[in-house]
Order: structure tokens, then C-alpha cells, then sequence
């Protein structure tokens, strides 16, 4: 995973004017920014540790899944407003239009529903983990890149009770349009009581 000169360039000099004190500089994007190359840090580093893409793509998704477990109470902390849903649909439509509005800054669209309304893709246009990002030619054919966002999806749904399969279909670092996700509805879990507990 390399950084491009242009953006390493843009960070370093957009560091160097907040640094100073110079103004008109918007303190999210500088930090969406450098979130995005820390991200890219911890993937090169995991290719380095890991013998194949595949391990990565599974790490991944498990560094995903435990930051969405607790990504939950975070996200209904800050909307008091959000109400249990009772569809996938629903479902669908908070995690797009409020959670990755909340997390990432972007709203991917929902499309390509199929007819038993239980899998859906989320669409998008933009990703901000993938910001001044080359996959490296051995693993442009297998590297999920930015496959954290799968886990942190199924992290959070199972926490609200709902367990789902999320996997990502396209890619634009791996030469596709749109980079999409598809999510597919497996089951509702039951509450469970600690053993011997009624």
C-alpha cells in the first residue's frame, strides 16, 4: 500500500499551515486525513506480518467487527433520536444515511435489493479510507482494502441483535466504478441469560 507523492505532499503541507497557526484550515478534513493514512500504515504493516491478502482481508474484518461492537453505544449516544428498527430496510437506511454519515462523512445509496428484501448493496462513490491509496501489483487482485468497514457493519448489527453477512463485491482501487459492499440478512439473535440464569 503506497501513499501518493500528491497527497503525502497536500497532508504534510496542510500539517505545516495548521502548525503555524495559518487559518482556513477545516480541522475535520485534517483529521479524516490523517486518519486515512494511519489506516494505511496498519494495512501495509498487515501485509508485511501476514503471508497472503486473504489473511489480511480476515484480519481485517475482525478489527471491524470488534470496533463496531462497541461503535454502538457511541452511535445511539449521539442520535437520541433513533428508533428500534423492525426491517431490513430500515436497518439499511440508518446505517448509510447516519452511520456512515457519522463515522466516515459519506452516504453510500442503497441498490440492488433482491426480491426476499433480505440482502442489499450499499454503493459507495467515495470512500475515505482509500484517500491517496495504490494497491501493490501482488495483492490488487485479492486485497480487500478497506475491508474493516464489513466488520465494523457486523459488529454492530449483532450488538442490536441482528446477525448479517457483509462482504465487498467491487472496488474502485481494484479498477471498478463504485466500490460496493453487499449485505446480506441471516437471522435475529435471542437474547441471552449467563448460564443458570433464567
Amino acid at each position: 500500500v503506497s501513499t501518493q507523492s500528491t497527497g503525502h505532499y497536500y497532508i504534510t503541507n496542510n500539517l505545516r499551515d495548521m502548525s503555524r497557526g495559518r487559518g482556513n484550515l477545516d480541522p475535520k478534513r485534517v483529521s479524516s486525513e490523517l486518519f486515512t493514512l494511519t489506516y494505511g500504515c496498519m494495512v501495509a504493516q498487515l501485509l508485511k506480518d501476514f503471508d497472503s491478502p486473504d489473511e489480511v482481508n480476515k484480519q481485517l474484518d475482525k478489527m471491524g467487527y470488534n470496533i463496531g461492537v462497541r461503535m454502538v453505544e457511541d452511535f445511539l449516544a449521539h442520535t437520541p433520536s433513533a428508533k428500534r428498527c423492525t426491517q431490513l430496510e430500515e436497518v439499511a437506511d440508518v446505517i448509510c444515511k447516519q452511520g456512515f454519515r457519522m463515522f466516515l462523512g459519506i452516504v453510500p445509496e442503497i441498490r440492488n435489493w433482491n426480491s426476499a428484501k433480505d440482502e442489499f448493496s450499499m454503493i459507495l462513490t467515495e470512500n475515505p479510507l482509500a484517500e491517496f491509496v495504490e494497491l501493490p501489483p501482488h495483492c490488487a487482485d485479492s486485497l480487500w482494502y478497506s475491508n474493516i468497514i464489513c466488520g465494523v457493519i457486523r459488529g454492530a448489527l449483532e450488538m442490536i441483535q441482528m446477525e448479517v453477512r457483509c462482504w465487498f463485491v467491487g472496488d474502485t482501487l481494484r479498477g471498478t466504478e463504485n466500490t460496493e459492499i453487499r449485505v446480506k440478512f441471516i437471522k435475529i439473535l435471542e437474547d441471552s441469560l449467563p448460564a443458570g440464569e433464567d
